[in-house]
């Protein structure tokens, strides 16, 4: 367990800039390997998030049901964290299900050993608000992207950013996820694929 792996470490420095060197090894220590077998949920809604896990190999659907459709808010995929946020912060039920769309590797850290981090680092309550600032700014520029581009942008934007997950993962997942139908992803992707832009 010495050996959680240094990439794991390295990861964390994107999200705890400066951080001691002992600190980080500190909160590397409360994560476990956990591991998903593909169609396993990690939260369902309506149940509160007990854990926030970093996926070190494999693929994470971010879902909801409504009365008319489903719709995929995220695919969190390999060097992210997953979780509920607002549900494991705010010990209130989740809002998303998710589920594992491939056999997935994880390092967890469960609520009660996450809270144990402020007795354990002097200065967490610094690095807690990098981290959760780190994740807001995510979802932020999410939002703003989906807000300010067209359809055929956001397509453009979010393959460029992923073109693995196109052939990983089916593609109404990606559609939703970008606001679109499949039909109107279906067609932005032909349009590209046979260069007529």
């Amino acid at each position: 367990m010495a050996q959680i792996n240094t990439d794991f470490e390295q990861s964390l420095t994107s999200y705890f800039p400066n951080i001691d060197p002992d600190d980080l090894k500190t909160i590397v220590s409360f994560f476990k390997p956990e591991i998903l077998k593909k169609n396993d949920f990690f939260l369902k809604s309506g149940k509160k998030s007990t854990k926030l896990s970093f996926i070190k190999s494999g693929l994470l659907r971010i879902f909801c049901e409504t009365e008319k459709k489903e719709i995929t808010q995220w695919i969190s995929t390999q060097g992210y964290f997953v979780a509920d946020l607002s549900s494991f912060m705010s010990d209130i039920p989740a809002r998303w299900d998710i589920q594992a769309l491939t056999d997935t590797e994880l390092y967890t850290i469960n609520r009660d050993d996450y809270e144990k981090l402020q007795n354990r680092i002097t200065g967490w309550h610094i690095l807690e608000k990098a981290f959760i600032i780190h994740c807001f700014t995510t979802m932020e520029t999410r939002v703003h992207n989906h807000l300010s581009m067209t359809a055929e942008e956001r397509y453009v934007y979010f393959f460029n950013e992923n073109p693995q997950l196109f052939n990983q993962v089916p593609l109404q997942y990606i559609a939703s996820m970008l606001g679109m139908t499949s039909e109107t992803f279906s067609r932005i992707r032909n349009k590209i694929a046979t260069g007529n832009s």
